[in-house]
């Protein structure tokens, strides 16, 4: 099959690459020229587990990159729209982009083709893709419109892609149909795992990918709700976390307890400072607003948005607890970016948590493995710099904090933390650690949703049971026990 992906920006190179992976010949269109030359050179421009050698492998065979729409609209079959939908002022998705392109696609339909709509996008969406086509000139018999939403999460997308939970098809005729079932019948069928070169899967995969078939609506409906319902049980859980840790309890134990539930599952149940990233805080408040536009009041939503701003205050707060003021202070910071695997740092909580430090008068060391060159971009100030490693953000600072849970944060050498830190604190916002753990190593460890873990010879300074007990810093030099 020939495809035109449009678009190259998470979504786009990825789908663009993995069509490839799977034998369709695929052209990747994007308008940033420079970005063009990098990916026609190899050069990946985001952090994405296998990606590179997938370019590498299909660059110059299967895939090309192009910065005409028109031209690789008239070279495909199937046009897929993968180009931004940011939040505008009003909460609603801001359609301009997919707007501007489909001026373009329509100009080009010379011979028939499906356009798809793999973006994120309200319901009605494809309908309105229908008439700004047929406006601008494309012949009505030579075209039709599908959704197809992706699923993908940034750090594995790849691995989401080639094995699907599902692949969502909504179309409303039958060349729609048959041609996306032809585009994933690799996968569909089984034929891609077969092969000795395919993806390996991190863990078990049945064989097929399942595909569901939809209206297009029902499609569109289906990629809000999806994201809205796992930001839901974010929030949910962090508002479970702040009762845990009120009354006493283990929010892990809480979470292993609720997650056994086969209606329930584990998955998303993990108490931290909230989400972010590009999909989770912006899909929310669209679907909020389509939902409004509906005459449908879905407060449920809302408060899905204010408990995750809520999560990123008090950490800060917490933090504060900690260590009584932070003007002056110097903190150490472990991650940029919204989770780990990835180098987005788009609405990351790292990035809101650093912001308010730094306005608090802080002085911050930063270290991410990934995320360093686009936090440079985005943050500014003469108290903020990075380090090279964990250890070097952590040396010399009074606490250390925690903020995206990369697997190399959740292995670090306790003993050389505990040296190199001023004073022995770390502050977890993802709950990488056991307390008693750091307690162990004399770290006084302050999570989200547990009781504090607290070296014995430090149990004057700090009560367990009393989470929010400040604890200064002239408390550690004097060894007086502070008082709050």
């Amino acid at each position: 099959m020939r495809i035109a992906v449009i678009g190259s920006g998470y979504v786009g190179l990825v789908s663009a690459v993995c069509f490839s992976e799977i034998g369709h010949e695929v052209i990747s269109v994007d308008n940033d020229s420079a970005k063009i030359a990098a990916l026609e050179r190899g050069e990946v421009p985001i952090h994405e587990r296998f990606l590179p050698e997938l370019l590498q492998r299909h660059l110059g065979g299967r895939l090309r990159f192009s910065s005409s729409i028109a031209q690789a609209v008239q070279e495909s079959d199937a046009v897929f729209i993968t180009v931004g939908t940011p939040q505008s002022e009003t909460g609603e998705a801001d359609l301009s982009f997919v707007e501007a392109v489909a001026y373009e696609i329509a100009s080009a339909i010379h011979s028939p083709k499906l356009v798809i709509e793999k973006s994120t996008v309200p319901v009605s969406t494809c309908e309105s893709l229908r008439k700004t086509l047929l406006l601008n000139g494309a012949p009505s018999g030579l075209f039709s419109v599908a959704s197809n939403p992706e699923f993908l999460r940034e750090g594995t997308a790849v691995t989401d892609f080639l094995y699907p939970d599902r692949i969502v098809v909504g179309a409303d005729d039958q060349f729609s149909v048959a041609l996306l079932q032809a585009i994933y019948q690799p996968l569909t069928s089984g034929d891609y795992y077969t092969q000795s070169h395919a993806i390996p899967h991190p863990g078990q995969f049945h064989g097929k990918a399942p595909l569901i078939l939809t209206t297009a609506k029902s499609a569109e409906l289906i990629k809000h709700a999806s994201n809205a319902f796992l930001a839901m049980k974010i929030s949910f859980i962090n508002a479970v976390a702040n009762i845990s840790e009120a009354v006493g309890a283990d929010i892990q134990q809480v979470c292993a307890g609720i997650g056994s539930d086969s209606r329930i599952g584990p998955k998303f149940l993990n108490a931290g400072i909230g989400y972010g990233g590009s999909c989770f805080p912006k899909d929310v408040r669209a679907f909020h607003a389509v939902a409004a536009q509906c005459g449908y009041d879905f407060g449920l939503l809302g408060e899905v948005t204010r408990i995750n701003d809520e999560q990123r205050r008090r950490f800060v707060k917490r933090v504060r607890s900690a260590l009584w003021t932070l003007r002056g202070k110097r903190l150490g910071v472990l991650g940029l970016a919204f989770k780990d695997g990835t180098d987005d740092i788009r609405e990351s909580p790292a990035i809101g948590i650093i912001e308010a430090l730094l306005k608090e008068g802080a002085h911050v060391r930063v270290y991410d493995p990934a995320a360093v060159p686009n936090a440079k971009k985005a943050l500014s100030s003469d108290r903020l710099s990075y380090a090279d490693d964990s250890y070097d953000a952590a040396d010399a600072c009074d606490a250390l904090l925690i903020l995206t849970e990369w697997k190399e944060f959740a292995s670090l050498d306790l003993p050389r933390l505990k040296r190199l830190l001023k004073y022995p604190i770390v502050i977890d916002g993802r709950n990488l650690y056991e307390p008693s753990r750091m307690a162990s190593a004399g770290i006084i460890y302050h999570s989200i949703g547990r009781a504090t873990g607290v070296p014995d010879h430090l149990s004057e300074i700090v009560q367990p049971t009393e989470m929010e007990l400040p604890v200064t810093a002239r408390d550690f030099a004097s060894g007086a026990a502070s008082a709050s």
